[in-house]
């Protein structure tokens, strides 16, 4: 399930191909061109054209925030209990994914869980086997709890405001991956009709939420 970038992040997510024959999130039933990271800059970004559209790269110099790394994501509601891989770029520049459906990746470009700013979270819809991590995330309503584990064994929780699907040419990058004054998560998978003459869904799915104090 790898989006358009935000003020800081360039993300494929639904998602790209990962190069070297790793499952792409777009978990259409074959496989996507890779979307490349536009130039630093919201203003910048091109037209998105594959399963979810990545955050500008000035986000990646950031320095850490100063809470633990994310391990697991839980969603009770939907059934979900998955460990969190985490995602970087590939070579070519483009936004690795999870090599597997089963799990979800955190984005080490987005803050840590917990911290200020948008974490980025993405998983797979669906492949050719079977449903993904994120097949029901667009069940999620607001006021629904989501739950991140961190490496010191703390436990962060965020509470759903908002879920969204968007047409992927007209991803809003600022809304999504954009500064943000407390610590957020944001959730994001394929969705909305496929398109079998692409093998791409047409839309991307966003959960937003906020940490709850």
């Amino acid at each position: 399930m790898l989006i358009r970038r935000p003020a800081g992040v360039v993300f494929a997510a639904g998602l790209l191909v990962i190069a070297g024959g790793t499952a792409g999130l777009l978990l259409t039933r074959h496989s996507t061109p890779a979307l490349r990271p536009p130039p630093a800059g919201v203003a910048a970004l091109p037209v998105p054209t594959g399963p979810i559209v990545a955050p500008p790269q000035e986000q990646l110099d950031k320095p850490a925030p100063p809470v633990a790394k994310p391990v697991s994501l839980i969603i009770p509601l939907i059934g979900v209990q998955t460990k969190l891989v985490t995602l970087g770029l590939n070579a070519d520049g483009t936004l690795q994914v999870p090599s597997t459906t089963a799990v979800a990746g955190w984005y080490t470009g987005s803050p840590r869980p917990g911290a200020i700013g948008p974490a980025i979270i993405v998983g797979h819809i669906d492949s050719v086997t079977g449903p993904g991590v994120f097949f029901r995330l667009s069940e999620l309503r607001p006021g629904d709890h989501v739950y991140v584990r961190r490496a010191d064994g703390t436990t962060v929780e965020f509470r759903v405001t908002a879920v969204q699907t968007y047409l992927k040419d007209k991803f809003p990058t600022e809304a999504v991956y954009g500064a943000t004054p407390d610590a957020e998560l944001r959730l994001i998978t394929c969705g909305g009709v496929f398109d079998a003459a692409t093998g791409h869904y047409l839309s991307n799915v966003v959960v937003y939420g906020t940490e709850v104090d």
